[in-house]
């Protein structure tokens, strides 16, 4: 395994999975079987208000190549297949939606000890390019991250990040939007034996003149239980409780609160995913 600066997405990742990730609002399940030939399928189903959405999907992986064919609520075919290794140090991907003729896209990752090189481009006559790239190593790196509209000749995305890794401190700082954002976020890991940590993000807005603020917390009550909450500067307040009550299988129970308009209901969101 190459440790080296990784890909541009994880800029900040730890951060924003302490304050964001597994909050949700709906009800989701999740189950996930295995047929004898090793094909995972997973139907999940998710609850918006009045509204349920519901899919099948199926894992496969022979070798180094990995096919997964997801059909959703739309009957709509979603398929990717991963090459693992396709070139020294490169992870090809390759996936399309069925029926629709210009969803192709190919994707290339190469990780190296110093570097970390994502390119995609859309299989279309005038497709949408795509072009990120950190250089540095696991303790410090800056990369960018382009996309550019052949049909249009515009520049759709341009970011750019630096990130600063410590035994138990990460720090990140990103201008976004084309440079109409700037976001700093950090994430400190106060105690490993019961995985409590400490993030936040903060975000200044150029064209609005506004500032975000959002920092949370996280704590493992036990090696199977583990909590989180968050607070912005909006007044919304998060908190959620994750058991494992078998290996990889999770039960998440999370709430949302707006202080500002408390006389409006919580938020309760439930999502179980169950794996044998």
């Amino acid at each position: 395994m190459v440790k080296g600066p990784g890909l541009y997405p994880e800029i900040g990742k730890k951060a924003r999975d302490l304050l964001y990730k597994d909050y949700q609002g709906d009800h989701k399940f999740a189950l996930t079987t295995y047929a004898s030939n090793g094909v995972a399928i997973t139907s999940s189903g998710t609850k918006k208000g009045g509204l349920l959405l519901a899919d099948v999907s199926t894992h496969l992986k022979h070798n180094n190549i990995t096919t997964d064919v997801k059909v959703d609520t739309n009957s709509k075919v979603h398929t990717t297949i991963t090459v693992d290794e396709a070139a020294p140090g490169v992870k090809a991907f390759f996936s399309f939606i069925s029926p629709d003729q210009n969803s192709g896209k190919l994707e290339l990752q190469y990780l190296h000890e110093y570097a970390g090189i994502s390119t995609s481009l859309g299989l279309t006559a005038k497709p949408i390019v795509n072009f990120s790239g950190v250089t540095g190593n696991n303790q410090a790196a800056f990369g960018t991250d382009i996309s550019f509209d052949t049909s249009t000749g515009n520049f759709t995305r341009c970011n750019a990040g630096v990130n600063f890794t410590t035994s138990d401190l990460i720090a990140s700082l990103t201008l976004n939007n084309k440079g109409e954002s700037l976001t700093a976020s950090y994430f400190h890991m106060v105690s490993p034996m019961t995985n409590t940590a400490v993030g936040a993000e903060l975000t200044h807005s150029f064209s609005s003149n506004e500032n975000s603020l959002t920092i949370g917390t996280q704590h493992s009550l036990d090696p199977l239980t583990a909590v989180k909450a968050c607070v912005d500067n909006y007044g919304k307040v998060c908190a959620l409780i994750q058991h494992q009550w078998r290996p990889k299988s999770l039960v998440t129970i999370s709430g949302e609160v707006d202080t500002r308009a408390i006389e409006k209901s919580a938020k309760i969101g439930l999502a179980v995913a169950l794996k044998p």
